[in-house]
């Protein structure tokens, strides 16, 4: 062989070594028990908050990266209730992608479950669980990624990090303040993907994707009633509790400013093409000023979840008033759970409120612990949200995919100020599952095979974004 043409072998050789691997196939079905058994492992450790204990959910996480030679970090503020972070590095060519997923769960009332909610118990075809689908369902889901990308030996375009994070379910300051405050160069990344979507069965089939790309924010006020104590016998016309009574009647009654941003605007839109006849008039008429206010008076009847979208919603939740049934109360309280659109002015709407109470003797005060930041929209023309349109053509070419707007709150709130373009993903459930077992139920269960389908589904979606592939 001629000197030319070993140099022509050798950078051969070479070439093919440093070459990009094609992303092979996943074998799903060869990958169920594994998935099933971290799934389920998971559930068992009884992390509830209070008190959390999400250290015992690290310790777990922290043995299978490092029985794959995945480098692992903890964090914490609280020995108890650790966070932790697993890193698998890409070349560099973009910006990290973050996967993240709560290993805290609300607690529970034992008496309620037909099984041990820490069972994890299989049966009918569902996984029964706290966490089952808040959110050891994606916590699962972000571990299979990344074994399944290190094993793969893909070469990556971005760094993929995992975050495990505890309290989320209402404690967020040794969990996600912590990292964000604290060890944000840790976690810091173009996008991230957490709880916060999911998809409808109908018939055992897909039928809604919804991906979550903005949240409403979390502000809670009391109103505080005063007037003269004295005996129940004697009426007093600045009786607190009638007060605080007629308050709370009126913002009970007040149909707040409705309007629309770019994420519900495409909600409604895809919503009123994925359907026919009244049903898609009813929807294509909220996007009409006009024509509004009777579609929305059906949805607040009917579909109080699509109604809340529309607009930032006043929810009494506590009263407190008296401590004897013959002592009228020179003071009554209650608590109203304000859940703000994201571009809220918070401050011009509390003297909304105060107009509308109008009463001298109620007073508003803002709850001003445990706040969530407000942050913009993620936008639905990213990598990352065509991405997850792609996942779900390719798995449910029949379904709808929508961008939505969640009432509830999520981690992704701290993330957005920063600027991670953040999406909320979730596993597939039927409406009657999702009301009856679904989050924070008194019972909760997730379909075995909806835990499959999110594994794949973010494992799509993830290597579309952060895989180098030879035919890209």
């Amino acid at each position: 062989m001629t000197r030319t043409a070993v140099a022509i072998a050798l950078l051969a050789v070479l070439s093919s070594q440093n070459a990009p691997k094609r992303i092979g196939a996943i074998d799903w079905p060869k990958e169920r028990a594994e998935i099933l058994r971290h799934y389920r492992s998971l559930i068992q450790i009884d992390s509830s908050n209070p008190p959390g204990n999400e250290t015992l959910v690290t310790d777990y996480l922290k043995r299978v990266f490092e029985a794959e030679g995945i480098p692992v970090k903890t964090f914490a503020l609280e020995p108890s209730r650790a966070n932790l972070v697993a890193r698998i590095k890409g070349n560099g060519t973009k910006r990290p992608l973050l996967l993240m997923a709560h290993t805290d769960v609300v607690g529970v009332q034992r008496e309620k479950w037909p099984v041990d909610p820490f069972g994890a118990v299989v049966k009918d075809g569902y996984v029964w669980g706290r966490g089952s689908s808040d959110a050891k369902d994606d916590l699962a889901a972000n571990l299979m990624v990344m074994l399944l990308a290190r094993r793969s030996g893909a070469v990556l375009d971005r760094d993929l990090i995992f975050l495990a994070e505890a309290g989320e379910e209402g404690t967020t300051g040794p969990g996600i303040e912590f990292m964000v405050s604290q060890h944000f160069a840790e976690i810091d990344a173009e996008f991230a993907l957490t709880e916060g979507g999911g998809a409808t069965l109908e018939n055992g089939k897909v039928t809604v994707v919804q991906v979550s790309t903005t949240e409403k924010v979390p502000r809670r006020v009391r109103l505080i009633a005063t007037g003269t104590s004295g005996h129940a016998s004697v009426p007093r016309l600045d009786n607190a509790v009638v007060h605080l009574s007629a308050a709370v009647a009126k913002l009970g009654a007040w149909q707040t400013p409705s309007r629309l941003n770019e994420t519900t605007r495409t909600y409604f839109e895809k919503l009123a093409a994925s359907n026919s006849g009244e049903k898609a008039e009813r929807y294509r008429a909220l996007l009409d000023p006009a024509r509004r206010a009777a579609g929305e008076r059906y949805l607040a009847e009917h579909e109080p979840q699509r109604y809340t979208m529309l607009r930032t919603s006043v929810v009494p939740t506590i009263l407190k008033a008296g401590f004897r049934v013959n002592v009228i109360p020179s003071e009554a309280e209650a608590t109203i759970d304000i859940r703000a659109l994201p571009d809220e002015d918070i401050t011009a709407f509390y003297e909304q409120m105060r107009r509308v109470i109008d009463d001298p003797a109620v007073r508003i005060e803002p709850i001003t612990n445990n706040l969530r930041p407000a942050g913009p929209p993620s936008p639905l023309n990213s990598e990352m949200f065509v991405a997850l349109e792609r996942a779900a053509r390719q798995m449910y070419p029949d379904a709808a995919m929508l961008p939505v707007m969640l009432g509830g709150a999520t981690d992704m709130s701290f993330l957005r100020p920063k600027g991670i373009q953040s999406y909320g993903i979730g596993s597939a459930a039927t409406d009657e599952d999702e009301v009856k077992y679904g989050a924070h139920s008194d019972v909760e269960r997730l379909l075995e095979t909806s835990l499959y389908g999110l594994v794949e589904f973010t494992w799509r979606a993830v290597m579309e974004v952060a895989g180098k592939t030879a035919d890209r």
